[in-house]
């Protein structure tokens, strides 16, 4: 027996799903369209919702032959968790297909990424918390093909209303990466090593000062032959003098017993001291490889260079502008006028660790960068308080930090000052008091620890000039 065209449909409908073949067959006309042939696809309800199963497969005649075309397109969502991630596919319409839980295991993701595509082929997925629970997905369904955005957790009003489930978060971060609003390129894995050392280091230099506080605290209490001696002694002095001492000196026990306290406290402190020494010079070296330029700007020191480059990534695409990255640091200005009054004033978002890096890149400037300092002076002649200055002055510094990380920008090397200067004879003394600095200046200028490319310059010329 030979079947036509709409028996054949009507057969392939019914082996996928006979709830929807009857929809079909009450709605649609004998082609598959409605009676005004409006529908673009035939065997398309405008009344019934969309079966999740039989929308799938987009279906072509050619004769008498009926062909399945390749699935049609959805967007997938993942509630990540440390032990399990929750993902869930809708259709390019915002229609329910499925969801699943998998483990955060290899075979996990694996599986998760199986069960996505054996629904269709998967446009995007929204991912909550790439860099943190989903970074092991992230890297498997980056590595499968398949574009990954960064989602942000929903609304409390809206979680509220929709109450809060791991299927929910999957179906929210899916219609979320559907809508496309407020969605982040991922960040790669290249910060992640840095972003390691950058939290060791932080936590250790936090702990130095909780501890160093306990040491004086403990002194102040302490008994008066304690207390005399350590008095007036700065902060490392102190540590160095307790960490020496000899608790058994002391005649009374309760004496002996705080001098042993404050010496293994003193003792800790030594030892963080010398972690965060060695964090830093990985962190410099991790830092100059990646971005030499940004390393070298005014002010930038390893820590804040750090920072920066964990705010930003770097994959450099995913900062769109200029001033979208200094939104992203907190520095875009905001509209405070009132009547007569026109000003901006400090944001109080985006990422607070990044806008703290510019706060000390801006203070250090105004201290010590002459153009800052002039520029400052300026500010405070035509009426400005120290607050708007800063505000300006981290605005132009996000600027310029933005294109160090977007461009890659030649480095001078000051490798050429030393054998220059010990060539002619001149000892650092001599080449300070020329230029009224400290030799410590010169010397780290020399070694590379400190940046300033104009002062180089000048010290280059008058090298050459002797």
């Amino acid at each position: 027996m030979t079947l036509g065209v709409t028996d054949a449909l009507l057969v392939v409908f019914h082996v996928i799903c006979p709830a929807c073949v009857v929809r079909v067959f009450v709605h649609a006309g004998q082609d598959g369209h409605d009676l005004i042939r409006s529908l673009a696809v035939p065997y398309q309800c405008l009344v019934c919702p969309p079966c999740p199963v039989c929308a799938l497969p987009n279906i072509r005649s050619e004769g008498t032959t009926t062909i399945l075309a390749e699935s049609t397109l959805i967007v997938a969502g993942a509630d990540t968790h440390a032990d399990t991630i929750h993902v869930a596919a809708i259709s390019m319409t915002g229609a329910v297909i499925g969801d699943r839980e998998f483990a955060t295991t290899r075979a996990g993701y694996a599986a998760a990424i199986r069960f996505l595509t054996s629904l269709g082929q998967v446009e995007r997925i929204g991912i909550e918390g790439t860099a943190s629970y989903g970074a092991g997905f992230t890297r498997a369904v980056t590595a499968a093909g398949i574009c990954v955005v960064e989602v942000t957790r929903a609304v409390k009003s809206t979680r509220r209303l929709k109450g809060k489930s791991d299927s929910l978060d999957a179906y929210c971060a899916a219609r979320t990466a559907l809508a496309g609003d407020g969605l982040a390129t991922a960040k790669d894995d290249a910060t992640s090593g840095l972003r390691a050392l950058h939290i060791a280091r932080r936590s250790a230099v936090k702990h130095r000062t909780a501890v160093i506080n306990q040491i004086k605290a403990m002194l102040v209490s302490a008994p008066d032959s304690v207390r005399e001696k350590y008095r007036g002694l700065t902060t490392l002095k102190l540590v160095e003098a307790i960490a020496r001492c000899r608790p058994d000196a002391q005649t009374e026990p309760w004496a002996q017993s705080v001098l042993v306290a404050a010496k293994l406290l003193a003792q800790r402190v030594q030892f963080l001291e010398t972690q965060s020494e060695i964090l830093q010079t990985q962190i410099d070296a991790l830092v100059t490889e990646a971005n030499p330029g940004l390393r070298a700007a005014y002010g930038v020191g390893p820590d804040t260079a750090a920072q920066l480059l964990i705010t930003a990534g770097t994959n450099p695409h995913r900062l769109h502008s200029e001033a979208a990255f200094a939104a992203l640091c907190g520095t875009a200005p905001v509209p405070a006028s009132s009547g007569k009054t026109n000003r901006h004033r400090l944001s109080r978002g985006g990422d607070r660790a990044a806008n703290t890096a510019l706060h000390r890149i801006a203070l250090v400037r105004m201290s010590c960068h002459q153009p800052t300092k002039d520029y400052a002076q300026r500010q405070l002649i035509k009426g400005h308080n120290r607050m708007e200055i800063l505000r300006k002055l981290k605005r132009a510094i996000a600027r310029e930090i933005f294109k160090l990380l977007t461009r890659q920008i030649a480095v001078p090397e000051y490798d050429d000052l030393r054998p220059a200067r010990q060539a002619k004879k001149i000892t650092l003394t001599a080449a300070a008091n020329h230029f009224g600095v400290w030799p410590t200046v010169i010397s780290r200028i020399e070694r590379g620890l400190q940046r300033d490319d104009t002062f180089a310059e000048r010290y280059r010329h008058w090298l050459e000039a002797v």
